[in-house]
């Protein structure tokens, strides 16, 4: 096995592991919990946010989660980073298809080497994407967690709300996905590479001619 394509296995295992990690990450409710800090304060409910549903874990160990009731009801940041978190899992999704049929390694798909190596780096573009796309939901949700815990309020400190973990997995998820991609375009056949094909194929019927 080519260097070449141990590039491409690194980069569709990154690509995966990063698809997988912001699969979870859109999933679970702790894009944002409730803050500790402040005043020390004794609190038997634990609050969690996420995407798509807000969570309350009891001292006891018991968890009541709801869904959120409104699409149209959610604030702005909600819904875009919905969009762009849905967008992210489509585009990863297709990119480990792409990318699996464009790897050396596999009889998938054309012959031609060149033509392979051209999808597995459409493949790596669509992990680029949705690593960004990724990237953009997280950010942009840290961003109004950050401001809404800042601002000047009423409320307490300590009744705030902070950052989650489900935003460091995405943090993550986008760094892996984004590192696969860019080991897939890698794989970019040069026209050296281009003219070094040419020449093999021609040589043998060239040979033939001087006989």
């Amino acid at each position: 096995m080519g260097g070449g394509a141990v590039r491409e296995l690194a980069g569709l295992a990154a690509g995966l592991s990063g698809w997988s990690a912001a699969l979870a990450a859109a999933a679970v409710p702790q894009w944002r919990q409730s803050s500790y800090a402040g005043d020390a304060i004794i609190t038997a409910v634990g609050l969690h946010e996420g995407l798509w549903m807000s969570c309350a874990a009891q001292s006891t160990g018991q968890v009541q989660c709801r869904l959120h009731d409104s699409l149209l009801a959610l604030d702005a940041h909600i819904q875009t980073s919905r969009a762009l978190m849905v967008i992210a899992l489509l585009l990863g999704f297709f990119g480990i298809i792409v990318s699996v049929v464009g790897m050396k390694c596999t009889k998938v798909g054309e012959d031609d080497p060149v033509t392979k190596s051209r999808i597995a780096v459409a493949g790596g573009v669509l992990f680029i994407l949705s690593g960004l796309c990724t990237l953009s939901a997280v950010s942009l949700y840290a961003t109004q967690v950050t401001y809404e815990f800042f601002r000047e309020s009423a409320v307490p400190i300590n009744a705030r709300y902070e950052f989650g973990s489900a935003l460091f997995i995405g943090w993550g998820a986008a760094g892996l996905t984004l590192l696969g991609g860019s080991l897939l375009c890698c794989s970019c056949p040069t026209e050296e590479r281009q003219g070094q094909q040419y020449y093999r194929q021609t040589q043998p019927s060239t040979g033939r001619e001087y006989v």
